[in-house]
């Protein structure tokens, strides 16, 4: 099925500009989630379960293979997703403020590279308009694979307000999310990653940290997982900073990593600004993610992301340190076969590394 795909469908979809064929991609799958039925019937079939469940901060995910964000900005295919095969999905960017994004062209292909640049800028509906959609398709009674929410600064916010902004977001979208990530990462809203450095993150993770402890008090439920989902272009000195504050204020894990801003080998002279993922981000990722094992001692869960496109790239990326992985560009080069075929991949091993 993967080579009807790519022999097939994909050089259909590859006649449209890029955005139109992602906006073709999320119409079927809109159509799909809207079958809760078939959706439920698909997801027995592609589920791909190890023997147990894989325990990562307090949840239980069926397998290895996550929906990264980016694709379904505003959680408008959850369920589809899990009928893919998917064991995750991370929904968003989400911010508090409906916004745009960044004026069109914003998303450009690589297909030599299977490797995308976009500069989308965080176009999404807004924190109150998800939530309300989560809401009324039941997101809040069942979900079959646990909902990741990414959240971002809204680009009208101040990076004095980033705190309160992020804020915002939780709070209409608590009720919503198995975790969330928060994406201090994208290099496609101005000054965004300085919230990655000493001056910003420590009081962002804490005024979230302490706005989940008193939900869960007054709820009386567990607090959500909460993750930090960081740049490849960091160096290691930028990441033991973060690291440090992670650890200190007790976040449950780190997402590993955002797209970048290098061009790395044959991509060197594209001259398209915004993030670059793909196959020609897989080798900083993995190494990023085997410094964050090493210096962590494992003590933090990884979720690794990056340039993955295969069996043998997935399986990589899990020996390097990472608990569970996510894809996106692979999936708009290989199809949507790839992650039950990369989750049946990863099952035999997930005794090993869980």
């Amino acid at each position: 099925m993967g080579q009807f795909y790519e022999r097939v469908a994909r050089p259909v979809l590859f006649m449209q500009d890029p955005e139109r064929a992602h906006e073709t991609t999320v119409l079927a799958l809109k159509l799909l989630h809207k079958s809760s039925l078939l959706c439920a019937l698909l997801h027995r079939l592609n589920r791909n379960s190890p023997p147990r469940p894989i325990k990562i901060f307090g949840l239980d995910f069926p397998n290895a293979i996550g929906l990264a964000a980016g694709m379904d900005k505003n959680a408008q295919f959850w369920r589809a997703s899990a009928a893919m095969g998917f064991g995750h999905v991370e929904v968003g960017t989400v911010t508090l403020k409906p916004q745009p994004g960044n004026p069109r062209p914003r998303l450009f292909r690589f297909a030599d590279n299977e490797a995308l640049i976009n500069r989308m800028g965080f176009n999404n509906e807004g924190a109150e308009a998800v939530a309300a959609r989560l809401k009324s398709a039941g997101a809040h009674r069942f979900r079959p694979i646990p909902l990741g929410i990414n959240i971002g600064k809204s680009k009208s916010a101040d990076l004095s307000l980033a705190a309160e902004d992020y804020l915002g977001s939780f709070h209409h979208l608590a009720d919503y999310a198995d975790y969330f990530a928060i994406n201090v990462s994208s290099p496609n809203t101005p000054a965004l990653r300085q919230l990655q450095g000493h001056q910003y993150l420590p009081g962002l993770l804490k005024t979230l940290r302490e706005a989940n402890l008193n939900r869960a008090r007054k709820l009386g439920l567990k607090p959500i997982p909460l993750l930090v989902k960081i740049a490849p272009d960091l160096n290691f000195k930028e990441i033991d900073s973060v690291l440090a504050d992670v650890l200190d204020l007790g976040y449950d894990g780190i997402i590993a990593t955002n797209t970048t801003v290098e061009r790395p080998g044959a991509l060197s002279r594209a001259n398209e600004p915004g993030g670059l993922s793909g196959k020609p981000l897989h080798h900083r990722a993995i190494q990023i993610i085997s410094y964050i094992q090493k210096a962590t001692a494992g003590r933090l869960p990884i979720i690794g992301t990056g340039g993955i496109s295969d069996p043998e790239s997935a399986g990589r990326m899990v020996d390097a340190g990472a608990s569970l992985v996510q894809i996106y560009t692979g999936l708009v080069y290989k199809g949507p076969f790839l992650p039950a075929q990369l989750a049946r991949a990863l099952a035999p091993q997930h005794e090993r590394w869980v």
